[in-house]
């Protein structure tokens, strides 16, 4: 069990245990009801000109919507650490082993939960993977000026 600002990863005592499928997941996650929780729509690979970056790489655009996903947070103070649930959209299960790889660069302890499906398409034909993200942060919101 690993611990940051109160969120706490649990493994079962049967079944799949991470590392055993080659992903990067935790099994469950619990959190604290006091905090604020903090909801990321959708990031596809896009490039500050909104179009779509790296067609075609799978690679590349799993690390792109990364780096969206930490400017995402950072716009709310949270940070990667924070991201207790992520769903992946993918149109190819086939990328499992490389999305995975990139995702073990940004979550290198404690991943997420994550749920990842294959789609027939994202919004953009060009776009190779959609990630959806949910994060915990342990104080409440900032009273607005």
């Amino acid at each position: 069990m690993s611990e940051r600002e109160g969120i706490q990863v649990f493994s079962p005592d049967r079944g799949c245990r991470p590392g055993t499928l080659g992903g990067v997941w935790s099994p469950v996650i619990t959190v604290p009801a006091s905090g604020r929780f903090v909801f990321v729509s959708g990031l596809t690979s896009r490039a500050e000109d909104c179009s779509v970056a790296h067609v075609g790489d799978i690679e590349a655009q799993t690390r792109q919507v990364c780096e969206n996903l930490v400017d995402h947070l950072d716009a709310v103070g949270a940070t990667l650490d924070d991201v207790v649930k992520l769903v992946v959209y993918i149109r190819d299960v086939a990328d499992f082993a490389t999305i995975h790889a990139v995702r073990r660069e940004f979550w290198p302890e404690r991943s997420p939960v994550s749920t990842m499906v294959q789609v027939e398409s994202l919004v953009d034909s060009r776009s190779l993977i959609e990630i959806d993200a949910t994060a915990w942060l342990a104080e409440p919101a900032a009273e607005p000026s």
